[in-house]
């Protein structure tokens, strides 16, 4: 049987960076990357806590950014508990300076009236572990705190962000605020699971820290691992500097750019070959690769260097229009549809063009197995999430549609972002959630049309035909115009309708009124614009 080849696409220009990854020729991951200063996932700051909301059970974090992140009561638990051992230990060092300094009896007592004032609640310096509910009693604005992005802005929200933080690399993923030492779900196998364990037992881990071994850690030697470790330590021993030496809010860790975190991520035996068409980045990439996998790994990277731009030569971007249709075609004849809306995606199934009996079980299921597979690979493509309904065509069969569920779950296991697919309802309808990190492609690439405002819709010329005419009679009925011209400028379609299908109607008008009218196009205005002038003055008649 043969085995399927897989290609990373690299693309590297000054303002953009994107990646593709092909399957036999075919697009399966695609990411784009521009230069921007907006958080990304994985960055991490020293922040400032701007205010708490009791009612949202969340903070309001100033990171630097256009908008302050949002931080969850829940997420302020792992950072909090280090911040507050260490506020603990620096009171406790603080009374022990100033009662044990040689003064007075009396400013003796004043200070240990101003240091109990400052000080932690007795339950609180007890209790040593924090809660949801101690949250506003610990924290408070202008408090600086750690914090990493877990989620980018999205829309009009800001990031959000969590004090748990988790430090990848290319084998291992440093939990600084965590003691769990755990290996990725997708690694199979009890034998090499049980070899790994033992390598992560192995490592010099500092107390307090805990690791995950990553998938593509599977069947590497151990000094991948403590090679691996020590330049997450490193990491993270630069971020504490920084904590020490800069004042919030302020930048302390960056994850690396899409390239760099492309190789980390993606990069695993089953890739066949890397194709970059930068010299520079090439080489970048071969050395990385030569460092964590050797000169094996290394030679798999190839530059590209013909005229013909590289996602040309690859069929990458014939392949991408579809990500920006709302229509997709389906193998059988069928389509699906993809609505990106506030709160859902919305995508329809439909049988098409299919053959003749559509009705046919045996048809309808097929079309619905290939439109699940399609759907996995549009959601990973256009980078979609949230909440997705999806509403297939009626199955009859319980087994029918236990398969399509089956199916659609198999189809999104190896989905990076985390997915949950939940049955068919007795709606026909299927739900899941995809977690969103990021902008969508869409969003990435288009700004919202300046004429239909995102809704993809203006409105027709019957429509302006009757809201022109509206206008006119409003006009023509007010005293003060009575003896102007009146000369009517609107786009050329609206026009087309206004001297023909309704020729007659703005006949009668003119009668009415006893009224000269005047028509103009003017192909710059809006196509929902209109404008009544007097043609001798130029002036707009209201």
């Amino acid at each position: 049987m043969k085995k399927n080849v897989k290609q990373m696409i690299l693309n590297c220009e000054m303002l953009e960076r994107r990646f593709a990854m092909l399957n036999d020729g075919r697009l399966e991951e695609y990411q784009i990357e521009r230069d921007d200063s907006a958080p990304k996932v994985g960055n991490i700051y020293l922040g400032k806590i701007i205010n708490l909301e009791p009612a949202l059970q969340a903070a309001f974090i100033d990171i630097g950014a256009d908008k302050n992140a949002f931080l969850h009561y829940h997420e302020m638990l792992p950072g909090g508990d280090e911040l507050l051992e260490k506020q603990i230990h620096e009171e406790e060092v603080r009374a022990n300076k100033l009662l044990d300094a040689p003064i007075s009896a009396k400013r003796k007592k004043r200070q240990e009236k101003k240091l109990g004032s400052k000080a932690l609640s007795e339950e609180l310096r007890r209790k040593k572990k924090l809660t949801v509910e101690d949250i506003p009693e610990f924290f408070k604005p202008g408090m600086e705190l750690l914090v990493q992005v877990v989620k980018s802005p999205i829309g009009t929200k800001g990031a959000r962000v969590t004090t748990n933080m988790s430090i990848p690399g290319r084998y291992l993923v440093l939990m600084p605020y965590s003691e769990h030492i755990g290996l990725s779900t997708r690694i199979e196998g009890n034998q090499e699971r049980d070899r790994l364990r033992k390598i992560l037992s192995a490592l010099e881990l500092p107390e307090g820290m805990g690791l995950i071994c990553r998938t593509v850690g599977e069947g590497q030697k151990a000094a991948f691992f403590k090679r691996d470790l020590e330049l997450l330590l490193d990491y993270w021993h630069k971020i504490e500097q920084a904590m020490e030496t800069k004042k919030a809010p302020v930048e302390v860790f960056a994850e690396p750019n899409l390239i760099a975190r492309t190789i980390r991520d993606f990069m695993t035996a089953e890739i066949g070959g890397i194709i970059v068409d930068d010299k520079e980045t090439c080489k970048k990439i071969a050395d990385t690769l030569r460092k964590f996998g050797g000169a094996k790994m290394a030679e798999k990277v190839t530059l590209y260097n013909s005229p013909r731009p590289i996602f040309d030569q690859y069929r990458v971007n014939e392949q991408l229009r579809e990500v920006y249709q709302r229509e997709v075609r389906l193998p059988g004849g069928g389509y699906i549809c993809i609505d990106e809306t506030e709160a859902l995606i919305a995508i329809d199934v439909n049988s098409g063009r299919g053959r003749k009996g559509t009705d046919q079980p045996e048809f309808i299921l097929q079309t619905n197995l290939e439109a699940a597979a399609e759907i996995a690979r549009q959601l990973r493509l256009r980078n979609i999430g949230g909440l997705v309904v999806l509403d297939f065509i009626d199955m009859r069969g319980s087994k029918d549609r236990d398969e399509v569920m089956r199916t659609m779950k198999k189809l999104v296991k190896d989905d990076r972002a985390k997915t949950k697919v939940l049955p068919i309802s007795k709606l026909g309808l299927m739900e899941m959630t995809r977690q969103r990190e990021h902008e969508s492609i869409l969003d990435q690439v288009y700004n919202p049309c300046p004429y239909c405002s995102g809704t993809g819709r203006v409105k027709s010329p019957v429509t302006m035909s009757v809201e022109i005419q509206r206008r006119l009679n409003s006009i023509l009925r007010d005293r003060r115009y009575k003896d102007v011209p009146v000369r009517v400028i609107m786009h050329p379609e609206v026009l087309a309708r206004l001297r023909n299908e309704d020729a007659q109607l703005l006949t009668d008008i003119e009668e009415k009124y006893h009224h000269a009218l005047s028509f103009r196009a003017d192909p710059a205005l809006h196509y929902e614009e209109f404008r009544l002038l007097d043609p001798d003055t130029g002036a707009e008649l209201r």
